[in-house]
């Protein structure tokens, strides 16, 4: 281990640490990531389980491809295995269902698990490589990547970033030699010191590759140096590699290239049938591959090349005519066997020259990897087939809303817009069109959805009666809601349905309820029967695996006002996600579902939880803010919770990050500017904001009555004048802010009048509106209080006071602030008596601390409730202060006594 000493150490001392670690290996190609992990399993001692994964090069790979390999050939639970690979069952099941068999395999004992080469990993088995990573227990897991391979299409390049900001990573970068380990390296294979002739001409040949050297010095007669001083080095590492073979016999060569075609896993009976070779003489062929080191026995009936160089050089060497050969044998195999995975028959009819079998397996299986919501695996083989067939509508439609699905949406438009652009039929046409709407919304061309839509209209009269027609009617509904035509979408909802009555049309029907369920919730009149329609198609699209119409249902129900129980709220937040994972609809899985929790920490007024979520949320969507979906889909929500808390230092970074990216709404950046210089004290930055504020404004045609709110109570503590603030507040409402909001502000400004009475019966009517969160409701009652107190009611406000404190009990920040000082003003300078024990907890924190009180740990709180172990941190760190003790083993003492 020539240059490697420290870098071995380092993951000795992981592997025998007895804690949970992660490692990520990086360096190009020969640099010794495989080496280095060998070295470092000769070293763990013999009790520890010892898994290791590959991923493929240059295929799609079936989902959990690693963690398949990684077994093979072990007693595993065939139950768990099945759910693994049933591709009926969400990702989350089977997700949950790889992380038990592991858990089988390992049970209390030491374990290494490696993932190589985690740049070709599927998106299912670099979701494994993070969850097993969340895992407690003595285990070492460790990844290798070759940086350079890794883009923002494949799954492994956001993997990386999230481990990075969620993890103490250790990483180990494996640069090439130096010159001086260069003469070390030779100094130990040869046994003596090296020329500094043959140094230096090995070291420049090389580049100090480790690789490179040793295939150099295999094809020099006895390791001869001296040699390398007259004698001119192979041209090309490819000539070094190919040397190796060239004095095999017919036979033997004629199966290491068919295996140098079939790829870097080669199944005996695969390769037996594509060379036409019997058993005895392949055993043969093969035993003599082994003893040479070209090829090496990876389980049961498998083989693998020793390194992906040498089968790229013995490759490279075939004509191309016998390489095609050796594809359709293997491409005939395959479709002889009728199951095969379709990724691998695009493969080989690719390599076959076959481009109708290509075509046709691209088409099959991007259909499939849809159905199973692996987005990534059916954007690929559908680019795979459009490499050959660029107009085919089938794999344009497929690669469009596989894009769409992974959140790549410059794909996914320039996919869509061909599929329009080609359509031959209007109903293929209407179909390119109902998607292209929703992602012109999804990237702010907002002036792009209007003429869509109005196309669609002109082609209804030119589609056939039935399905074609509701369905172009359903696109236009949803067109219509998102632009906030809401009366529209509602009528073309209604035509949508009464075609689906008339045609049997139940999956249109579901798709039509979701537009018609969607615009009724935004209507203040019809909100409930909105959700009502809602929660009533979830059950149906989830019976027929419309997945996507489940998810976005649900996510339209936990947008709204949550319902009055957490418990239900979560339950819906929970349903979305898991709904989501299961089409592969990364935008709803991942940010809707991490703001869904924040709102669920602010429902129960608790700050820090609700920060911890976003931040996570955010982390994790970190790939699609940098593509442009909703510019950052946490980055204001994030900010104005840093706002609430006085984290003033934190917002500046967030306000550069958003200023930096396309399509922010006009309000966003000059609003969040002005709330900082407010919070800050800086009047003359606050004015030049509150400028650009009124001027953004001018080009909205809505509202937001949570921005009012926060503006107005900013600029309150600012001190600006009353004069000001009247305006700010005129300029931030309109008549569609018709709630709780309006009388939230319009109650603060009154106030800031000294018209206390008027202020009061505003606090007073909304002290138990529900649309307000409970800082926001104790912020109503501080208001009352300070109303009261100015009428001499010093009674009824103490009270309001003291129902502001407990709905403040876990906020902090201005609210709390304010809260001080109105306790001040009322001579109660000593702290509120508070709820202690069992009782001071709310319905999620009593839920943690039963699960705490059965001795789970963070990590495993976080799987049962499918939360991250940051989140569940932040609750048991809530229950312990809560309960006034330091230890998570006292709670069950005490929750048994409550």
């Amino acid at each position: 281990m020539i240059g490697r000493e420290g870098e071995l150490r380092r993951l000795v001392r992981l592997a025998s640490s007895r804690e949970p670690a992660v490692a990520i290996v990086a360096g190009e190609p020969g640099i010794g990531k495989t080496r280095l992990v060998q070295e470092l399993l000769a070293t763990v001692p013999a009790d520890t389980v010892v898994l290791v994964g590959q991923a493929e090069p240059g295929s799609l790979s079936r989902p959990y491809e690693v963690l398949l390999d990684a077994i093979d050939g072990r007693p595993v639970d065939g139950d768990q295995l099945a759910a693994v690979t049933d591709a009926r069952r969400s990702p989350v099941e089977r997700l949950h269902a790889g992380l038990d068999l592991l858990a089988g395999l390992i049970g209390e004992a030491p374990a290494v698990i490696v993932f190589e080469d985690l740049h070709w990993a599927d998106s299912e088995s670099a979701a494994l490589f993070e969850r097993i990573a969340d895992q407690r227990g003595p285990r070492l897991l460790i990844g290798t990547y070759r940086p350079d391979e890794v883009t923002h299409r494949q799954p492994a390049a956001a993997l990386l970033a999230r481990m990075e900001r969620r993890h103490a990573v250790t990483h180990v970068r494996l640069d090439r030699f130096t010159a001086a380990q260069t003469a070390a390296f030779l100094a130990a294979a040869t046994g003596a010191p090296a020329p500094l002739r043959a140094v230096a001409a090995l070291h420049h040949r090389t580049g100090g590759n480790p690789f490179f050297l040793e295939e150099l010095l295999r094809a020099l007669p006895g390791h001869d140096l001296e040699r390398l001083v007259d004698e001119p080095l192979p041209w090309s590492l490819a000539d070094v590699l190919r040397r190796q073979v060239d004095d095999l016999g017919p036979a033997v060569h004629r199966v290491v290239e068919a295996a140098a075609v079939l790829g870097q896993s080669i199944p005996f009976d695969l390769l037996a049938d594509v060379t036409g070779t019997g058993e005895d003489e392949l055993i043969a062929a093969l035993r003599e591959l082994v003893t040479r080191g070209v090829l090496v026995e990876t389980g049961e009936d498998e083989f693998a090349f020793r390194h992906a160089l040498l089968r790229e050089a013995i490759g490279a060497q075939m004509l191309g005519r016998q390489r095609r050969r050796l594809h359709e044998a293997a491409l005939d195999v395959l479709l002889r066997s009728g199951g095969s995975d379709p990724a691998m028959v695009a493969h080989h009819a690719q390599g076959a020259g076959r481009y109708d079998d290509l075509v046709a397996a691209a088409r099959r299986g991007t259909a499939l990897y849809l159905s199973i919501g692996s987005a990534y695996q059916a954007l690929q083989l559908a680019e795979t087939g459009l490499g050959e067939a660029p107009d085919d509508g089938e794999l344009l439609a497929g690669a469009a809303r596989a894009a769409w699905l992974g959140g790549l949406l410059d794909d996914a438009l320039r996919y869509g817009r061909r599929w329009r652009d080609l359509a031959t039929t209007a109903t293929d046409r209407a179909e390119s069109l109902y998607l292209l709407i929703r992602l012109a919304w999804e990237s702010r061309l907002y002036d792009e959805m209007r003429p869509l839509t109005a196309e669609i209209e002109t082609l209804i009269a030119q589609l056939p009666p039935g399905a074609d027609q509701a369905r172009a009617m359903t696109a236009i509904a949803q067109s219509t809601y998102l632009r906030d035509d809401l009366d529209a979408a509602v009528l073309w909802s209604d035509r949508a349905l009464a075609l689906a009555a008339e045609f049997d049309l139940p999956d249109v029907r579901l798709a039509a309820l979701l537009e018609k369920g969607s615009a009724l919730s935004e209507r203040p009149l019809d909100s409930a029967a909105g959700h009502e329609i809602l929660s009533g198609l979830v059950d149906e699209a989830e019976k027929a695996g419309e997945w996507v119409l489940a998810a976005r249902a649900l996510n339209t129900l936990v947008q709204g006002v949550p319902p009055t129980s957490p418990t239900d709220y979560a339950e819906i937040l929970e349903r979305m996600r898991v709904d989501a994972e299961r089409a592969g609809f990364e935008s709803m899985s991942v940010a809707a579902y991490y703001q869904g929790r924040a709102r669920l920490a602010m429902r129960a007024g608790d700050l820090r939880a609700a920060i911890a979520a976003l931040e996570e949320g955010r982390d994790l969507d970190l790939h699609y803010r940098r593509r442009g979906r909703w510019a950052d889909f946490h980055g204001v929500f994030l900010a104005g919770l840093y706002l609430e808390a006085g984290e003033l230092d934190r917002v500046g970074p967030v306000i550069a990050d958003l200023a930096a990216l396309p399509n922010n709404p006009p309000n966003t950046i000059s609003g969040l500017v002005f709330h900082l210089a407010c919070r800050r004290g800086d009047r003359t930055g606050a004015e030049a904001a509150l400028d650009d504020l009124v001027a953004d404004l001018a080009q909205l045609t809505w509202r937001s009555g949570e921005q009012a709110h926060d503006l107005v109570s900013a600029a309150l503590e600012l001190g600006l004048p009353v004069s000001r603030l009247d305006e700010i507040a005129a300029d931030l409402l309109d008549a569609e802010v018709w709630d709780a909001y309006r009388t939230l502000v319009e109650a603060q400004v009154a106030e800031a009048h000294g018209r206390h009475a008027e202020a009061l019966e505003g606090y007073l009517s909304i002290v138990e509106a529900h649309i307000l969160s409970p800082p926001r409701r104790g912020t109503v009652r501080i208001g009352a209080a300070r109303c009261l107190l100015a009428a001499g009611r010093v009674e009824e406000a103490t009270a309001q006071v003291e129902a502001a404190a407990g709905l403040l009990a876990d906020w902090g920040g201005w609210r709390v602030a304010q809260l001080a000082q109105i306790r001040t003003r009322l001579g109660l300078t000593d702290a509120p008596p508070a709820v202690t024990g069992p009782a001071a907890l709310t319905p999620r924190e009593r839920e943690v601390a039963v699960l705490i009180s059965d001795g789970l740990t963070n990590t495993e709180l976080a799987r049962r409730l499918y939360i991250s172990p940051k989140t569940a941190a932040v609750h048991v760190s809530n229950i312990l202060r809560k309960l006034g003790i330091a230890s998570r083993t006292e709670v069950g003492d005490i929750i048994g006594r409550g």
